[in-house]
């Protein structure tokens, strides 16, 4: 079928700032309770974005827009993995490249709220933490810990030196920035790690930038969330009643501005649940009474985005959650930055206004072996998938019982004897499951990241094997791990470069189990956003020309389309559509895009398909 691709025309804008003459500063004026920008009071109206969930080449036009929405402020974290996926090598370029962004923005004329973390939550693989960290078998993430702070030293003697030309005292368009991220939801309230932390931005940014934290709205969140020197900021939804809010910010800040650091607007989406919404006149009626009450007020999030690759988050309460590729978040501009419904009954609020085989040769990068498998983290293969694969022990001609009897599945793990799919497990839900074969037998199980935990006291969240698995009554043992590169493969061109132009018409009949697909989209001279929907297919992983767009999983949903930015799409060579379909593929093998996206479709209960 022929691509159904969206005609909305973008505007480009070009905001010349004047900048007043004399000493620029931003302050708190602790008698009038309000912020001072030059010496005038000031209120923000401030929207979240993630430029790592954002095509570089969409940044100016979702700035543009929230500027023209009447946002004079934008709020930005810098996730610490993204930018240092291996240790001591950091990347601040192309889609990294916050400096550019924070300038985007300053030409746009938006103030910026920076939050660098280090760790920033945010639905986020590991809430933004390396995963490299969990080589320390024993470290404890975001405490005081010897190894955790000197990992967070080096990143932010990194980070900070970038940013501090970007304050608003020293020229540039941050106003404030937050130390660390609602710590006190954090199960250590380790206030030597957060006077760590207070000492370290105060060396690198200066005496004169307005430091803050972020805490839920609870008394004990607050009370292990703040540290004097901070400024305590809150951080509530339409649910909460504001007066009772801001008073319980009163009692840990009796003066100074009243501030809503996340004003959600929609929420996030985990596979099984149903799509989230937030009433837009809801949204719109509990934002103009903080504003007409003087309030400082940021909205999570104005756009959400996507969680492009392996960069999802997940929540693991009463079992493990992990978050869907698109981070919508029901927003008031879309995963692909179109305007809704909430984004116009807030901009009318009136103070608003004022103011295979081939796998083996292309993506093992190396082999370890251990008589035991070993995590994701102990052979630094952070994200995606790794393969762990020994032999069956004896012969199996009845279905025998493979059990993970610690939980030790971290995510979800394809099983496979000689090449031929048996069934999963899957952490928290699918525990046991049956195998056949003969001794000898090879025995594959891919495992895949579905992402760490980003909240709570279960972030230390290691991936693979991490305990143990028995076949009946034998201990597996012997274990050869594979690292697969599956994204530097597809970058490079794999399998499309591979296929000679006298292979046979290509099999109509899917296998079931891990497969990869290959196919094209022939150019028709747009290249405009669009969303790919896998009608029947069942879950796995999408890349276009090289680029990985994230997980599909559309029998879970409630997300049933990835989204496409249209750059990536040429207008006049083929473009290459690439899938891991990791369970079964339908047998029309058949891929549709469409015009809008379908985020809001659950087909399984209670996380059973």
């Amino acid at each position: 079928l022929p691509p159904i691709i969206s005609t909305l025309t973008l505007i480009a804008v070009t905001v010349t700032i004047l900048q007043a003459s004399g000493e620029r500063s931003f302050s708190i004026d602790y008698k009038s309770n309000c912020f001072l920008k030059d010496g005038k009071p000031f209120q923000y109206i401030s929207g979240s974005i993630h430029y790592s969930r954002i095509p570089r080449y969409y940044w100016k036009d979702r700035l543009t827009k929230m500027y023209m929405t009447g946002l004079n402020a934008i709020q930005v974290y810098v996730p610490w993995n993204f930018h240092e996926t291996v240790q001591g090598v950091q990347n601040f370029t192309g889609d990294r490249d916050l400096e550019h962004f924070l300038d985007l923005a300053n030409q746009t004329g938006l103030l910026v709220i920076l939050r660098p973390g280090p760790y920033i939550c945010a639905e986020w693989e590991m809430g933004g933490l390396p995963a490299w960290l969990l080589q320390k078998p024993n470290i404890i993430l975001r405490s005081a810990d010897t190894d955790y702070l000197q990992a967070v030293s080096n990143w932010l003697a990194v980070l900070l030196p970038k940013v501090k030309p970007w304050l608003y005292v020293n020229g540039g368009n941050i106003i404030t920035v937050q130390v660390e991220n609602e710590y006190g939801s954090y199960y250590s309230c380790d206030y030597n790690y957060m006077r760590h932390l207070r000492t370290l931005f105060r060396f690198f940014l200066g005496e004169d930038v307005i430091l803050f934290t972020t805490d839920g709205n609870t008394d004990k969140e607050m009370i292990c969330g703040t540290l004097e020197g901070l400024y305590a900021t809150i951080d509530f939804g339409t649910d909460t009643n504001i007066t009772e809010a801001f008073a319980r910010q009163r009692r840990f800040e009796p003066r100074g501005p009243l501030v809503n650091s996340e004003f959600y607007t929609g929420w996030l989406d985990h596979w099984g649940d149903q799509h989230a919404v937030v009433d837009a006149q809801k949204v719109s009626r509990v934002l103009g009474e903080m504003l007409t009450m003087g309030a400082n007020v940021n909205m999570y999030m104005f756009e959400g985005g996507t969680n492009f690759g392996y960069w999802n988050g997940a929540d693991h309460d009463t079992r493990f959650r992990s978050v869907v590729t698109s981070y919508d978040y029901d927003a008031p501009l879309t995963e692909a930055g179109d305007p809704t419904e909430k984004l116009l009954a807030i901009r009318d609020v009136g103070s608003f206004q004022e103011i295979n085989p081939n796998v083996k040769k292309y993506f093992l990068k190396c082999s370890k072996l251990k008589k035991y498998p070993i995590t994701f983290e102990e052979v630094k293969q952070y994200y995606g998938y790794v393969l762990y694969r020994t032999t069956l022990p004896q012969n199996l001609s009845e279905p025998t019982p493979l059990i993970s009897p610690l939980n030790g599945v971290h995510d979800r793990a394809y099983v496979s004897v000689n090449g031929v799919f048996q069934g999963l497990l899957e952490r928290d839900t699918v525990l046991v499951m049956n195998v056949t074969g003969q001794q000898g037998d090879t025995l594959d199980i891919l495992v895949e990241n579905m992402g760490r935990v980003n909240f709570g006291s279960k972030i230390n969240d290691y991936k693979g094997l991490l305990s143990n698995l028995i076949l009946g009554k034998d201990v597996l043992t012997d274990w050869k791990i594979y690292p697969l590169d599956i994204d530097g493969a597809v970058t490079g061109g794999w399998p499309h470069t591979n296929s000679r132009k006298s292979d046979p018409a290509p099999r109509r009949e899917p296998t079931r189990g891990p497969t990869f697909y290959m196919g094209t989209l022939q150019p028709n001279g747009l290249a405009w956003d669009t969303f790919l929907k896998l009608n029947e297919w069942t879950k796995g992983q999408v890349w276009i020309n090289g680029v990985n767009l994230g997980r599909y999983w559309p029998a879970r949903g409630p997300q049933q389309t990835v989204f496409v930015p249209g750059p990536l799409l040429s207008t006049t060579l083929p473009n290459n559509i690439t899938v891991l379909e990791l369970e079964g593929a339908p047998g029309h093998l058949r891929v549709l895009f469409m015009d809008r996206p379908q985020l809001n479709i659950t087909l399984c209960k209670r996380n059973i398909c």
